[in-house]
């Protein structure tokens, strides 16, 4: 059961996207729901993120073309407050396996890649995998010729 914050912000930037002329260009539904789990990530600041996901960057796009209505949104988010990061994390959790049920596997690539890294902040808060850094090194070309490489 989603949070009336939550829902409340949610219903929001979805009223507010139905405005075909407000889209951004690779605009999905689903991306309210990745901002969103985004931001709680971001607000909850989880202390056992690997050092090289400690925030996740929302959109610029979905930003610019939120313009006034992310500020309340934010604002909303902030309200959102909670001591223990287990807490924290189990709220997030939910919140992900809520708004994941609501749509196809063709739309959830954004929503997977966060329950993705909660899912590792879960397993390093209970020791059950070590931290280690994602290392964003693009992979070496490789020669077009199929007998070079």
């Amino acid at each position: 059961m989603l949070d009336k914050r939550i829902k409340k912000v949610l219903n929001t930037l979805h009223e507010f996207f139905k405005d075909e002329d407000k889209r951004y260009v690779e605009y999905e539904d689903s991306d309210m729901e990745y901002f969103i789990g985004c931001m709680l990530y971001n607000h909850f600041n989880f202390t056992n993120a690997l050092s090289t996901m400690k925030t996740i960057d929302v959109s610029y796009d979905f930003l610019v073309a939120c313009g006034d209505v992310f500020d309340g949104v934010q604002n909303e988010i902030k309200t959102i407050l909670i001591d223990n990061e287990k807490e924290k994390l189990d709220f997030l959790q939910n919140y992900l396996e809520d708004v994941i049920s609501k749509y196809t596997l063709d739309e959830l690539y954004l929503l997977n890649r966060l329950k993705y890294h909660t899912e590792g902040v879960r397993q390093r808060y209970e020791g059950t995998q070590e931290e280690k850094k994602i290392d964003f090194i693009a992979p070496k070309l490789r020669s077009k010729n199929p007998l070079l490489r």
